[in-house]
């Protein structure tokens, strides 16, 4: 049963389309007999006539269909088969410049597709196609081409034009890079929302909500501190967390296993230790937090190195809340605290009972 209080909450992010309150609620609508997710773009129906539940069966159970709009059995951030399709023919040729008979080719209108890729990646599809085709250029770098036949080769006419391409999507000149560390930025679908991952070949670096408020400084940080140029793909730290992720959602893993690289103080590094050794299932306080790691008065620098945690759930700072027992701050905000408090208290539960 959802609280009073709650309902009101929940129907506030709706009004709002809020994408935090993804995966944690349903509204059922009593005038059209249909429940929707939080971020449906259909007309919002009056709170008197709205049912909340915490799970699609429940809203199943009370005799309430899918929308048709926003599809709620469905993945909340599933690809469309317009963009899989887009995506398909740029992989099968990443160095093509597409005009517009290529979209007449596949039956595409080509502003559908720039409305669609934005929505879905925050880049049209014709900055996506040119990311990809300076993914390429980057390893003809790297493997020792001239950086004239990389320019060429991604469809760039002029030298300056290809450097400031370059630099805008890789954070770095191409002819500054030298050995410079290439990381992997990948989207990855979860319960609660999509999340962007970037990790090396070896370490994962950053885990975080694609929504939260911040994260492109987030990004551009990690990039400065490890000297480093992100572009879209996959490294194994990657596949591992995205497995990792799917099991701890489906309430089959408490520990995650990917190894990780945390960048930050000293001081930081202990309290972001500290937080790990935290069990599924409880909360501490700040101050319980500062005391462990000897600073029994350093509880706002505690909270601050929580806040500065860029591996979101892995490094568990959802299980720290204020000393008066209220929930506190989240990044991914308090909607996702709530929900990833009350998901491992109850595996943390099942678990002592059998």
């Amino acid at each position: 049963m959802i609280p009073a209080d709650m309902k009101l909450v929940y129907y506030q992010a709706l009004i709002a389309k809020k994408s935090e309150y993804e995966g944690i609620f349903y509204v059922g609508v009593k005038t059209t007999g249909v429940f929707c997710r939080p971020t449906c773009p259909a007309r919002k129906p009056k709170f008197e006539n709205c049912e909340f539940y915490e799970t699609a069966k429940e809203a199943l159970l009370a005799s309430f269909r899918p929308c048709q709009r926003c599809r709620p059995l469905s993945h909340p951030n599933h690809v469309s088969e317009l963009v899989q399709k887009l995506v398909n023919a740029v992989e099968e040729n990443p160095e093509r410049r597409w005009t517009d008979e290529d979209f007449r080719k596949l039956c595409v209108d080509a502003s559908t597709a720039r409305r669609q890729f934005k929505k879905r990646f925050g880049m049209t599809f014709v900055e996506y196609a040119r990311a990809r085709r300076m993914g390429i250029a980057l390893k003809h770098i790297r493997a020792g081409s001239a950086v004239i036949e990389a320019q060429l080769s991604a469809g760039y006419e002029s030298g300056s034009g290809f450097r400031d391409a370059f630099s805008r999507i890789m954070g770095a000149a191409p002819t500054q890079l030298g050995n410079q560390q290439i990381l992997k930025a990948s989207w990855l679908d979860t319960r609660l929302g999509p999340m962007i991952a970037i990790a090396g070949e070896e370490v994962l670096y950053l885990l975080e909500f694609i929504d939260r408020r911040g994260l492109e400084r987030e990004v551009e940080r990690l990039r400065r501190k490890t000297k480093s140029a992100v572009i879209p793909g996959y490294t194994q730290p990657i596949h591992s967390i995205e497995s990792e992720l799917e099991d701890y959602f489906e309430g089959r893993l408490t520990e995650f296993r990917t190894p990780l690289r945390l960048l930050g103080s000293p001081f930081q590094k202990k309290v972001w230790e500290q937080l790990q050794k935290i069990p599924p299932g409880q909360t501490i306080s700040y101050a319980d937090i500062a005391a462990a790691i000897g600073k029994p008065g350093a509880y706002r620098a505690v909270a601050q190195a929580n806040g500065a945690n860029q591996l979101a759930i892995v490094i568990p700072c959802h299980r720290v809340i204020n000393s008066n027992g209220d929930l506190g701050g989240y990044g991914g905000g308090i909607s996702r605290k709530r929900w990833l408090l009350g998901h491992e208290e109850k595996g943390s539960a099942e678990e002592q009972t059998r």
